[in-house]
């Protein structure tokens, strides 16, 4: 594959991530306008910013199982092309119940780019260059998480709310163009065996999958706002609680054998575990930063985007180095350095953050970015350590991961910074400090998920690189 082909295929993977990513995060700062102008009720509002994320969730399973059997080449670009004409609509959109039902297409579109993004970067990135690749695109997502309210906050108020969306079409529409040109289609068939059609997932246990993601997401996105006593909100843990139970009752060797043979892969059960870890942490801190940047520290939506740019950066200037630090240490020592370091720098975020000055919170931010690049090991050896014909699927559950991880550490994170900051001010400390105190707080739990990940990535990642090449032959 020639180097123009390899920038393509990772330019379309990056771009549409980033698409995804940065509509996850652009419109909670233009809620108070779109409020206004379409004359949105309060539960509307809310619609709005969860339909994206709850749609995404519940779909990302269902997305990755039709990348493996319509191809990913498919898959990808039919994700960017419903994701580019949903952003149209929602610009267009006239009432709340429009914007609320593209916002929705527009989640079913991300969670077919997802998975189909990450099973090409997987099979169609050549080795050398695939652990860059997947820097790049975590730097992507974290660039969008950073700078999506500074972005939403310059858009909104110089524009519209519109224009949010209406800047989706030139990237979906350049993104489709490079993605048609570049990813392969269909892999030729060669002499050996095709996979046995019973390796594929059920197509009732998909559903019943999707439906309780549906069920989880909705209880984890609407709790703390709504309550967890709230009918609906209970309802929606009920029907979580009982699909996923029916799930592991019916699982039977012979019915889907594709998700045993996913989880019996050290390195892919491994790196689904850290990912979890990683994501309840660091997702959290993403939160609630913004809100002590701009609470405790008075800085604006903007600066307050600027302030992660640490993280962007270091995660860059890292990521071209990991290749040579894995040849040389082997994947599980980088990887288990990467998830210690980001464990330390969110410990130094909380040191500095005592200090109020933005300049102390650059060393932790560095450090999390740093140990973030270090950590690409184990997204690389756990899809790559996934069957070719379960790569779509693989690449779901991944990211269904990654996506749930999220959504639970803004919960888990928010739990403790909410009761440690009532405690204080209860005790008499002014709302500022009492938050100052609970934000603190909550970087230590998270410290100690992530730190938790490093046994396990030793743990998973300890073979050879020999016997990793071995498995994906045998694959």
């Amino acid at each position: 594959m020639s180097r123009l082909r390899v920038l393509s295929v990772v330019s379309t993977a990056v771009l549409s991530t980033f698409l995804t990513a940065l509509d996850g995060s652009i419109v909670n700062v233009a809620l108070p306008q779109m409020r206004h102008e379409l004359a949105l009720s309060e539960t509307d509002v809310k619609w709005v910013a969860t339909a994206y994320p709850l749609t995404l969730a519940s779909l990302l399973l269902m997305a990755g199982q039709l990348t493996d059997t319509k191809g990913r080449r498919w898959a990808l670009l039919t994700g960017v092309a419903a994701f580019t004409l949903s952003s149209v609509c929602c610009a267009l959109s006239a009432t709340g119940t429009m914007l609320v039902c593209f916002r929705a297409l527009q989640g079913a579109g991300a969670a077919f780019i997802l998975p189909s993004s990450l099973a090409v970067m997987t099979l169609d990135v050549p080795p050398r260059v695939r652990t860059l690749a997947f820097g790049a695109t975590s730097a992507t997502m974290a660039s969008a998480l950073a700078f999506g309210p500074v972005i939403s906050g310059v858009v909104t108020q110089q524009l519209g709310w519109e224009w949010l969306f209406t800047l989706n079409i030139p990237l979906g529409l350049a993104g489709f163009a490079i993605g048609a040109a570049a990813i392969p289609g269909a892999p030729r068939r060669t002499g050996r065996a095709r996979p046995r059609p019973a390796a594929a997932v059920p197509h009732h246990m998909i559903a019943l999958a999707c439906l309780s993601l549906a069920a989880l997401a909705y209880f984890l996105i609407q709790g703390p706002s709504y309550g967890f006593t709230k009918p609906s909100v209970m309802l929606s843990g009920t029907v979580a609680a009982t699909g996923l139970l029916t799930l592991r009752c019916i699982r039977r060797p012979g019915r889907s054998p594709a998700l045993v043979l996913l989880l019996h892969r050290r390195a892919f059960a491994g790196g689904v575990v850290t990912q979890l870890l990683w994501g309840l942490g660091v997702s959290g801190v993403y939160f609630y930063t913004s809100q002590f940047l701009q609470n405790s520290l008075g800085l604006s939506p903007t600066k307050a985007g600027l302030t992660f740019t640490p993280v962007v950066c270091a995660l860059f200037v890292t990521a071209p180095f990991v290749g040579a630090l894995a040849r040389r240490w082997g994947d599980a020592r980088v990887a288990s350095s990467g998830l210690l370091l980001v464990a330390a720098g969110l410990l130094l975020v909380a040191a500095g953050s005592r200090r109020g000055t933005l300049l102390a919170l650059l060393p932790g931010l560095t450090t999390v970015g740093t140990g973030s690049a270090l950590a690409l090991p184990l997204t690389t050896r756990a899809l790559g350590a996934s069957p070719g014909h379960l790569s779509g699927f693989a690449a779901g559950l991944f990211s269904a991961a990654r996506e749930l991880s999220g959504v639970f550490g803004i919960v888990l994170v928010g739990a403790v910074v909410t009761f440690v900051e009532k405690s204080f001010a209860a005790g008499g400390a002014v709302n500022g400090q009492a938050f100052a105190t609970g934000y603190q707080a909550g970087l230590c739990v998270a410290a100690v998920l992530v730190g938790a990940g490093a046994p396990v990535a030793l743990w998973a990642l300890r073979s050879s690189p020999r016997a990793t090449r071995k498995t994906l032959v045998d694959s």
